[in-house]
Order: C-alpha cells, then sequence, then structure tokens
C-alpha cells in the first residue's frame, strides 16, 4: 500500500514537472512568436497611418495610444509583474510603481519632445535585461551568489528610465506633426499611466488569488526562471537584431 503510494507520488510529481517543462517551453515559443510579430511590423500600421495623417492637439487618439501600447507591452508587463511579485502590501506597491511610473515618464517625454536618437534594438535588449535581473533578485541570486542585495527601489527607477526611453522610440516611429507635439506626449503618457494601472489591477487580482493557494511558494520559483528565460530571450532577439541591422 505505502509503495503503491509512494509510487503514485512520484509519478505524479513527474508529471507535474513535465506539465511545468511543457508550459514553460510554451510560453517562450509564444512570447517568441509574438516579438517577431511585433518587432516586424514596430508598429501597428493602423494606428501609424492615423497619427501621421492628424495634426494638432488630439488629446483622445493619444491617450488611447498610450494605453494601448502599454496593456500589449508584454516586456514592460513582464518587468512590472517581477517588481510586485513578492509585495503584499499597497503602500510599497504603490511606491515601487511610482517609481517605474516616473522614471518611464521622464525619458518618454525628454525623449520625444527633444527626438534623443538611440537604437530600440539596444533599448529593447535593456528591457529584456531588466527583467531578468528582476528574476533574479526574487530568486535571491544576487544575494547568494555576490553576498550583496542591490538597492530595488534605485534599481526599479533607473530601469524605468531605460523603459521609457523604449516608449520614445515607439512615438518616434510615428512621424508625427509638430504641431501640439507637447500636449499629446502628455495626453500619451496619461494613457501609459492608465494602461499600466489597468494591468497592474489584472495582475494583483491573479496574484491575489494565487497567493492564496498553497502552491504560490512551491511554484515561485519556477515562475521567475520562466520570467528569467524570457528575458534572457528578448534580450538576445534584440541584440541579433541589431547587429544584423
Amino acid at each position: 500500500m505505502y509503495t503503491s503510494l509512494d509510487t503514485q507520488g512520484r509519478l505524479s510529481a513527474r508529471l507535474l514537472s513535465a506539465q511545468a517543462r511543457s508550459a514553460c517551453l510554451f510560453f517562450l515559443l509564444l512570447l517568441l512568436f509574438y516579438s517577431q510579430g511585433a518587432y516586424a511590423r514596430g508598429v501597428a500600421e493602423g494606428d501609424k497611418g492615423y497619427i501621421q495623417e492628424i495634426t494638432g492637439v488630439n488629446i483622445i487618439p493619444f491617450i488611447y495610444l498610450g494605453a494601448k501600447h502599454m496593456v500589449t507591452g508584454y516586456d514592460h508587463l513582464l518587468f512590472l509583474f517581477g517588481v510586485i511579485f513578492f509585495l503584499y502590501k499597497m503602500r510599497d506597491i504603490g511606491l515601487y510603481v511610482s517609481l517605474f511610473a516616473i522614471g518611464h515618464s521622464t525619458t518618454l517625454l525628454i525623449g520625444t519632445f527633444f527626438d534623443i536618437s538611440v537604437s530600440a534594438y539596444l533599448i529593447d535588449a535593456i528591457i529584456g535585461l531588466s527583467v531578468v535581473y528582476k528574476a533574479l533578485d526574487n530568486l535571491g541570486a544576487f544575494q547568494r551568489w555576490f553576498g550583496v542585495q542591490p538597492n530595488t527601489k534605485l534599481a526599479t527607477l533607473i530601469f524605468g528610465f531605460f523603459h521609457g526611453f523604449g516608449l520614445a522610440t515607439k512615438i518616434q516611429e510615428f512621424e508625427i506633426s509638430p504641431d501640439g507635439l507637447f500636449v499629446n506626449l502628455i495626453a500619451f503618457n496619461i494613457g501609459v499611466e492608465i494602461g499600466q494601472l489597468l494591468a497592474l489591477s489584472a495582475i494583483l487580482i491573479v496574484m491575489s488569488y494565487w497567493r492564496q493557494t498553497a502552491s504560490f511558494f512551491r511554484h515561485a520559483y519556477t515562475a521567475n526562471v520562466v520570467m528569467m528565460s524570457a528575458g534572457f530571450l528578448l534580450m538576445s532577439y534584440q541584440l541579433c537584431g541589431y547587429i544584423l541591422a
């Protein structure tokens, strides 16, 4: 009886392990497919055509565009997911999300308004690196490997700057009219923050339910390894694009 139960337990564990590996592989393949499609187009052609045709102040379209970019920006969402993974208090979540928002809002506005040209491939590679960093931080790798713990607040702010430059490079692809540019940029940034709040709300709802289950700490390691792998994939993809461009 005990042998049978023990064997059944081992088989169940192997099955769960195989399912976890399959899920990870599926996730990475899906991410690769999605990233190829996204970077083949750069920005949605319909959005690009519409924005290039309009002039003057257009608050609503730019709010929509900013929200859409953030909600569909898997690289930004992965980093945000990593940032709040082990944050339980709303005060801490608000602090880190605010630091991230300050970072990306600053470079989004400065980079676009002053037309600072930065390679989109390199910026997106650094964004991929930010996902890798956060996953390693969640896994406690820096403490184990180097005996030090990076300043997580400062890191969130700094990587927020790079995420903002990533947003700026996307806006620059639109070649929007300089007429009403500043107001439109503010509207776009407001849209980004709205999209971030919507995405954050969805993530927090899922996380709150997951944290109440016994599987959370059991699968937290796997989740962060998957996130780290996705970050490496994004980073490698962008570096290859930079080299081959």
